[in-house]
């Protein structure tokens, strides 16, 4: 079954879950830790392609013995709270014919809670139709077109889709998020709505990179962590640099200070076909001669693609508290996300990223 093992270290890549703040085993831990450096290096795949806005949910790494253990701890620990709205929706697509192993659709439904699913994949418009039914189901309407065209001479397929809104545990004012400037590049500035916050905030700066990090926690254990170059400093440098060691770095040099925060509001709704980006980084073997026996006995199987879509909503949500002190002589300082930024969204009991995005324009998605 290890072969099956191996598999289901890409289908488990693609799965995600919120986490309950509350003491994980060390393996878990470990597991997340290691979900931190290699989603920096996907990360920096993706982001590397194009000068677009970029969201995704990170993979999991570790070792293939273990994972299917590591993953059934952290979908126990996984919980859907009124502060987090987390909808997802992962199946594995075969063709009509092909007779799945029993075992290895056990494995996947019990340790990564995906599903199995016959299309015919010969007659490619309903194919395309029964994916993105199954995926616009599954997550409430939330994501809708996940393929565009299918191959009918696709044999496997794996998809993953994700839905991402939580409430902020410091809501932005609900009042007034007026329209201001955005700088995309020295050359084209567009207006945003851009929200706004006074309040006590985790900030940390890194010197070598010329980079800001600010903590913007939700309510439920779940915190986003923006990284802001300096006016003077292309995003594109903050890509090449980022690591989990950073990213574990950062946070552990936040400090609370007094702070006004100028965010965007966005939506962000990308898709990626991820066959190609994971085999580019060496971390799973996907080619054509990988041995599939451990999902069904027809010889010759491979997996045709990997689709990902992943969206998010970030706006003023939560209960806004908007209070002003009166007795503060001068305005705190003031940080305003007015160009290019990059941002984490972590699970904070692990630090392990759920999320990870780049806005370049926050009025695309």
């Amino acid at each position: 079954m290890k072969t099956a093992v191996h598999f289901l270290l890409v289908l488990g890549s693609l799965l995600h879950v919120t986490i309950r703040a509350q003491e994980l085993s060390s393996d878990v831990t470990e597991l997340a830790l290691k979900n931190a450096d290699f989603a920096m290096s996907l990360y920096r795949e993706i982001a590397s392609a194009s000068d677009d806005n970029v969201f995704f949910s990170p993979l999991c790494d570790g070792q293939p013995e273990r994972i299917p253990d590591l993953f059934q701890k952290l979908q126990e620990a996984a919980t859907k709270n009124e502060a987090l709205q987390f909808d997802q929706a992962a199946a594995l697509f075969v063709r009509q014919q092909l007779e799945v192993e029993t075992a290895f659709s056990d494995l996947i439904k019990k340790y990564f809670g995906a599903d199995v699913n016959k299309v015919d994949f010969a007659n490619a418009q309903a194919s395309k139709t029964a994916i993105n039914d199954y995926v616009k189901s599954k997550t409430g309407g939330k994501v809708m077109e996940v393929v565009g065209t299918v191959d009918p001479q696709t044999a496997l397929m794996l998809i993953s889709s994700v839905f991402f809104q939580g409430n902020w545990a410091l809501p932005f004012s609900t009042s007034s998020s007026p329209e201001e400037r955005f700088f995309i590049n020295k050359y084209k500035i567009i207006q945003v709505p851009m929200m706004f916050n006074s309040d006590k905030y985790y900030l940390a700066y890194d010197p070598t990179v010329k980079m800001g990090a600010l903590k913007l926690p939700y309510q439920g254990g779940v915190a986003m962590l923006v990284l802001l170059p300096d006016k003077d400093v292309d995003y594109t440098s903050v890509d090449e640099v980022l690591t989990g060691e950073r990213f574990l770095g950062w946070i552990k040099r936040l400090k609370k200070t007094k702070l006004e925060v100028q965010l965007p509001r966005f939506s962000l709704e990308q898709s990626y076909a991820l066959k190609a980006v994971l085999s580019d980084l060496g971390i799973y073997n996907v080619s054509e001669s990988a041995d599939l026996s451990g999902v069904s006995k027809e010889p010759n199987l491979s997996l045709s693609e990997m689709i990902h879509k992943a969206k998010i909503e970030v706006k003023e949500s939560g209960t806004a508290t908007a209070e002003t002190d009166l007795n503060t002589l001068s305005a705190p300082p003031r940080l305003i996300f007015n160009r290019p930024f990059l941002f984490v969204i972590y699970h904070e009991a692990t630090n392990s990223p759920l999320f990870m995005g780049r806005v370049i324009d926050p009025t695309k998605k």
